[in-house]
Order: C-alpha cells, then structure tokens, then sequence
C-alpha cells in the first residue's frame, strides 16, 4: 500500500525509466509512502488499473512522452472514471509544452511542466496538506544537481541484469536546433564529478557493465568527458559497453587519445549529423563545422575501434530529396556502422514550427508527430522516403547483410540512389516494410542483385551466405542451394568481404 504511485509506460521491457528513479529518489520525506511502477506498452488497461488501484494511492504521477501519451491517455481516463478522487499528476516532454487543448491533461488534476524532480514531491506535500495550489499547471524550476540525490541506487538486480541502465553526467544542451526538445534546455548543466564516479563506481561494483549516458552533448565539457574515459579504462575487461551522445565537431587530440585506448567494441558514439547542407543549417540554427565533422569520423573509423551510430534526418526545412541524397551518400563514405534514417517530428515546444507557414511543413496530428509532406518533398515521395528508412534498418543496420549491403550499390556513385531503387523494388513486391522473414530478405536481396542489377549470381550467393551463417545460422535456404558453397564455419572465416569493402571505401 501506498500514499502515492509514481509510474510511466516503458517502450520496451529492457528500458529502464530513468526518470522515475529520479523522482523516487528526490521524494524526501514522502519516500515510504511511494511506490514506483515501470509499465508496458503491451499490458492491458485493465491490468494496469489493478496494480495502481492494489496500493490504495491518493496521488498517482504518470510520466509522459512521446511513445506512450496515447496508452497514459486512456490509463488516465478509466482511472479518473473508477476513482475520481485520487489525484493525477502528469509531467514529462509531452505535456511540459502545448498543453492547451490537449486530452490528458484535460482528464488531469495537475501537470508538472519541466524537470519535476523537486516540484513534485513539493506538490505531493501540499496535496497531502489539503492546501493545494490554484494553478493547475505548474512550472517547474530548473533544478541543478548538487539540489538533486542521485537516482542509481534504485537499480535493482534485476535491472542490472535484464535492463538498460541510464546515466547522466550533465543535462541540456548549449545549442538551438530547433526541432529538438533539447534546445530549450539552455544552459548545461553539470553533475558534481567526484560525486557522479562515486556513483558509477557503486554500480559497476554491482555488476553493471553496459552503461548508456544520456547526456545530450557528452563531450562539450572535455575535462570532465576525458574523466569518465579514464574512469573506465582503469576498470575496463571483456563485456564492458559504454554509449554517449557526441557532438560531431569536437575531438580535440587529448580526447582522441583517450578514446583510442579503449578495444573495439566498447565504446558506442551516437553522433548526429542530421544534415550536410549548410544552408539548411543555418536555417534551424544548428550549428557544425562539417569539415571538422569529416575529418573526425575517419579518424574514428580507422584509429580508433568506436562504433558509430550516426543521425540523419529527412524532412527538415529547405532540404530536398537531392541535398538529403548527397548527404546520406556523404556519410555512406565516412562508413559509419550504423545510419539512422530519422523522420523529422513536430515534437511540443520546439521553435521548428516557425518554419510552417513558409516551408508548408504538414505533420501527422497523431505521436509521433512525423512530416507528411512540406514544400520541397509531396506526401508519396516522403512515404517513399519512410520505406527507405524502414529497409535501411532491415538491410544495413540489422548487422544482417554486412557483406552484401556493399553489392547493393557496387555498380553506382550514389548509395543513395541505388537503395532508394531497392526500396521501391522490395516495396512493390512484397507490399509491406515490416514483418518479412529473414530468409525471404535475404531471397528478395539475391533476386534484385542479380536481375535488376546484373551482378553475378555465383558472387551473390557467396555474400549471402557468409552474412547468413554469421550469426550462427547452418540452414541453408532454398535459394541457396544450387550454389557450391563452402560449410558455415569455412564461410565465416572467409576474408574475401573484407578486401571488398577496403576496395569500395577507397573508391569511394
């Protein structure tokens, strides 16, 4: 049984809410009389309602964002049907801006907009007085860390085993760009160093050894990102994994060096690029110095063993289907191993609206908020686009078809091109971007690469086939089977891919 129920739908099992730990761990006196709920998407409403409604709550806080508003809506609806005198207060990104008109906060008693980690258990407190304020949205203030305890404790042992375990040395962002949500958390914000490592320290004592920073611009402070680096290089042994946000143009020597240290395989930099086109830049005032940009993802690629998750993003203002081509093929060249093809979203609060009336920037009205269609780029072309999208994640990204994604545009200058005509070809066959079979993939691969492409089926084949039996697969599909093709273990340890994708990285 509890006074008060903090809870949030999660996107996946494996996520942790990271934000509900820091509102448990700063409710203060209020501490043993919460209770912190981590939902699923897939649970039923009814189920849900059960075990709020098990605690007895007389507050029930609901975090909110962009993946779960539509479930929180109708959680929040049936819970104020049943009980209509338990108190629901709602914070997060989603209802922290925007809020007039919009159905969960209508169905609320109060909304916490900004970081709550201080305003909500103040709140809780009053409520419990019976000397609740008058206004029904609160704004928070923005709290700074040595206001703050830390959350990590609140990690469990199943969380370390089975879940995502979510850190943060800093927050905000220094920067405007303005279809982020981050460009309006100005300035940053630094957890006290010693404190942090303290922290960390603590959690990889308990086992943790996959750490994700959430910080929005890891390596803006080098003093202090050159400090994690060596904090875990001193503790470094085989299983260790760390992920940060990084801002592309900014790797000064001391930090290369500190990088390079580390093995392949520990250290994950999510850098976003989001555009190359300068001119679009200076359009949602972000800034990048995309020489400096190129410059570091080689050094990244061929010194270091970093794996680099990079972000581009289709649909912005003043980009066309030509400059986001050459963009994309651009960083094709730099080879990172993963491109995330993002669609722009229209997220609450962010200054990216401005550009609307000009740019005629259409978004759906329903999360995730993505564009439709904007000036430069009509409805099917930017559908077209979300395809490619969804089959670059299936072909490129999946670590699936590492040896046979280079076949695919081995003939072309553009990347791009070659697996937009893939993505129109897969499209028109199977009628569908999701649900395919691995082994039909792979078919639909081999039928493209070498009917429409004209490449040699027996070379084909080969490719395939070492990217099937990579991740421990001895089946052989049917397809496959007229080809003399070496057994599963000759083929992984096969070379031949290797030199080939040296080759095409030189061409490029």
């Amino acid at each position: 049984m509890a006074d008060i129920v903090l809870a949030t739908f999660n996107a996946r099992y494996w996520h942790s809410a990271f934000g509900l730990r820091y509102l448990m761990a700063n409710m203060g006196d209020l501490s043993g009389r919460t209770a912190m709920l981590e939902l699923g998407l897939s649970e039923n409403t009814t189920d849900v309602l059960t075990k709020i409604l098990d605690q007895n709550p007389k507050i029930v806080g609901l975090g909110v964002y962009i993946w779960n508003v539509e479930p929180t809506t109708k959680l929040v609806a049936d819970l104020k049907r049943i009980r209509p005198d338990i108190q629901v207060v709602l914070g997060g990104p989603e209802v922290s801006y925007e809020t007039d008109g919009e159905r969960i906060v209508e169905l609320a008693d109060y909304v916490i907009a900004g970081e709550g980690d201080l305003a909500l258990p103040e709140l809780c407190r009053q409520l419990m007085a019976r000397t609740p304020p008058l206004e029904k949205i609160i704004h928070a203030p923005t709290p700074q860390f040595d206001q703050l305890k830390l959350p990590y404790d609140l990690y469990t042992e199943e969380d370390i085993r089975h879940r995502v375990i979510y850190v943060e040395a800093s927050r905000g962002c220094p920067f405007t760009c303005e279809f982020c949500l981050s460009a309006l958390e100005i300035p940053v914000r630094q957890a006290d160093l010693d404190t942090f490592l303290a922290a960390m320290k603590s959690l990889f004592d308990r086992g943790v050894r996959q750490f994700k920073f959430v910080d929005r611009t890891f390596n803006l402070n080098l003093r202090v990102s050159q400090a994690i680096l060596d904090f875990f290089f001193e503790r470094y042994e085989p299983g260790l994994f760390l992920h940060f946000e990084m801002i592309p143009d900014r790797l000064p020597e001391s930090l290369r060096e500190s990088i390079a240290r580390f093995p392949p395989g520990v250290l994950q930099f999510e850098i976003g690029v989001q555009t190359f086109n300068e001119e679009v830049g200076d359009l949602i005032s972000r800034q990048q110095d995309n020489n400096k940009l190129v410059e570091n993802f080689r050094f990244l690629h061929e010194e270091t063993g970093v794996h680099i998750h990079a972000d581009l993003i289709v649909g912005l203002p003043g980009e066309t289907v030509e400059s986001f081509g050459a963009g994309f093929d651009q960083l094709v060249c730099l080879a990172p191993q993963e491109i995330q093809v993002g669609i722009l979203k229209r997220l609450r609060g962010t200054p990216i609206t401005r550009h609307d009336a000009e740019w005629e920037m259409v978004y759906s009205a329903a999360p995730p908020y993505e564009i439709l269609s904007n000036q430069l780029i009509d409805f099917q072309t930017m559908h077209r686009l979300r395809r490619l999208a969804r089959f670059w994640d299936l072909i490129a990204n999946s670590g699936n078809f590492v040896d046979s994604r280079d076949l695919i545009w081995q003939e072309s200058d553009s990347p791009f091109e070659s697996f937009l005509a893939l993505s129109d070809w897969l499209f028109k066959r199977e009628q569908r971007a999701h649900g395919i079979p691995l082994a039909k993939l792979a078919h639909r691969l081999f039928e493209f690469l070498t009917e429409t492409c004209g490449l040699d089926p027996e070379l084909v084949a080969q490719s395939l086939w070492r990217d099937y039996v990579r991740g421990g697969r001895r089946d052989r599909p049917a397809f496959l089977r007229q080809f003399d093709l070496p057994q599963p273990d000759d083929a992984i340890r096969s070379t031949d891919s290797a030199q080939r994708r040296q080759t095409l990285h030189a061409k490029s």
